[in-house]
């Protein structure tokens, strides 16, 4: 048995807790494999390049760090069926549910067969220049395509299954799954939407238009992004973490991966829970 770990760099904690985790997985008949960030704490143990992982087929992915740490670590396993265990060491942490106090129960339930397994959909983006495929990306929150540092509005169009939706000036679009409803989504306004709905929102990043509001519409639909007008330094962004730059006439088309992502979690999902401690829903 193995099992990948993948750590947000820069964590002091993890010097004593990498080798207590390694320490524990031992004792239980895993062998261990790390990424190069987990490594450094571990005296004597080399890393592998998180991109590299999933070739050793371990059996599952504890990552240690934040929602960041997850996303990379989603997004380099999207092609396998691999569980993921987060377990925040972050500040916010809506998708590293798993507080460091419950990894080593959330750990036991899985040695157990009793862990919960929290399917997630992913969703899959092509940019295409002169009806010509530049590249596709995997995404597991959100695809983004936003101005740089200029202050001017871009001009965008937007399609959803071939029906034309609206033409608007605006300083970007979101387009998210259900699961990163709660990441940039949020913060423009979109509507919060549980993570078990297939569901893809389209959300308008201040846009020059009262009339204008977020869609939630099936995440079987393909929703077409035209880029009319941008100023210099525009971009299209994945999960936050990959980006290059769009053109006048470039299509974005996001739609449903074939790919999900499976969370290892000790309980069903607390969505809630995360929002009420997180975000202080529901105070006065």
């Amino acid at each position: 048995m193995l099992a990948a770990i993948i750590s947000k760099p820069q964590k002091p904690e993890l010097a004593t807790l990498l080798p207590e985790l390694i320490g524990w997985l031992r004792a239980r008949s895993y062998d261990a494999v790390l990424d190069e960030s987990s490594a450094a704490y571990v005296p004597g143990l080399s890393g592998v390049r998180r991109e590299a992982l999933p070739k050793h087929t371990p059996n599952l992915v504890i990552v240690l760090g934040g929602d960041g740490t997850l996303i990379s670590a989603a997004r380099a396993f999207a092609t396998t069926k691999t569980p993921i265990l987060s377990v925040n060491l972050g500040s916010l942490g809506f998708l590293t549910e798993v507080p460091l106090s419950d990894l080593y129960g959330t750990l036991d339930a899985w040695c157990s067969n009793c862990a919960v397994i929290d399917p997630r959909e992913m969703m899959q983006a092509e940019l295409r220049r002169d009806g010509k495929l530049l590249q596709t990306w995997t995404a597991l929150n959100d695809v983004v395509v936003a101005k740089g540092t200029i202050a001017r509005m871009a001009d965008f169009s937007i399609d959803i299954d071939s029906q034309k939706v609206a033409t608007f000036r605006a300083d970007g679009i979101i387009v998210s799954t259900a699961t990163g409803s709660t990441a940039y989504n949020l913060a423009a306004n979109g509507p919060i939407v549980m993570p078990s709905v297939p569901a893809t929102i389209v959300t308008p990043i201040c846009p020059h238009l009262l009339t204008l509001r977020p869609i939630v519409v099936p995440s079987s639909s393909n929703v077409c992004i035209h880029v009319v007008g941008v100023p210099n330094e525009t971009y299209l962004t994945v999960d936050g973490q990959e980006g290059v730059s769009v053109q006048v006439n470039d299509v974005i088309n996001c739609h449903r991966s074939e790919h999900t992502v499976r969370l290892l979690r000790h309980q069903p999902n607390g969505l809630f829970n995360v929002l009420r401690s997180k975000l202080k829903w529901g105070e006065r």
